[in-house]
Formats: C-alpha cells, structure tokens, sequence
C-alpha cells in the first residue's frame, strides 16, 4: 500500500514521539508499504525549527537524510496535477501545506497518516 504522511506524523515518527498512534506506527513500518513525503512536508519542517516552534534531537539535514535513507521514505514530487487540484478545493482546512497534502493524496489516491480529524471532511481516507 502507498501511504502520504502528514507533516506532524513524520516528525513525531522520526523524533521517537510517544504521540504517534500504534497504528501509524505500525502502518508507517510495515515493510511492503510505500511511505511518501511531499516536498511541502520538509519545507514545513524547516519553516516551524527556523521560527522555534518545533525542536530537533538531530541537525535538521541528518534528519531530512534519516527519513530518506534509513526509513527509506520516498519523495512525492509536487506536480502541476496536483497543484491543479487545489483549484475548487473547499476551505475545510486553512493550512496551505495540508490543503497541498490532500490534493496530492487525492490525486495519487492514497491514503494520509495523519491525526488531523480536519482531513475527514475531504473525500482521503485518513489513517491514524
């Protein structure tokens, strides 16, 4: 199965935080499963350390490296198909980066791992 995570899921995955569900956890491990990362996702990252809001146990390069290389997680490109499909999106969630998240997954048809109930009122399915 291929899976999109949301921002947070990463973070709280590769930062050991007991937030993450069982079922993320479990899902996100699952060695036949195919774990995306949008490029939105590391430039939220990036953007919430910079201003202080979230905190690293690593540089935020060896984090972004052990996402890519050690959990082999895969980069879901931002295409203009999905961005096309922002287009009409209905503003059930103001947050551009997860608006941006749920046109990708609505457009790969895949699920997000996430734990934002806001993402039920678009047609993903949500897993968590």
């Amino acid at each position: 199965m291929r899976i999109l995570l949301d921002t947070h899921t990463l973070y709280w995955f590769i930062e050991g935080d007991p937030r993450l569900s069982v079922t993320a956890l479990t899902t996100i491990s699952e060695p036949n499963n195919e774990v995306l990362l949008s490029p939105s996702s590391y430039w939220e990252i990036a953007i919430k350390v910079g201003m202080g809001k979230w905190w690293l146990n690593r540089p935020y390069q060896d984090f972004i490296d052990v996402a890519l290389n050690q959990y082999r997680i895969l980069v879901l490109p931002i295409l203009p198909t999905h961005t096309a499909r922002l287009i009409g999106l209905p503003f059930h969630h103001k947050d551009p980066f997860d608006r941006l998240l749920v046109a990708q997954a609505m457009t790969e048809q895949v699920p997000i791992v996430s734990a934002d109930m806001q993402l039920d009122a678009y047609r993903v399915t949500r897993i968590w």
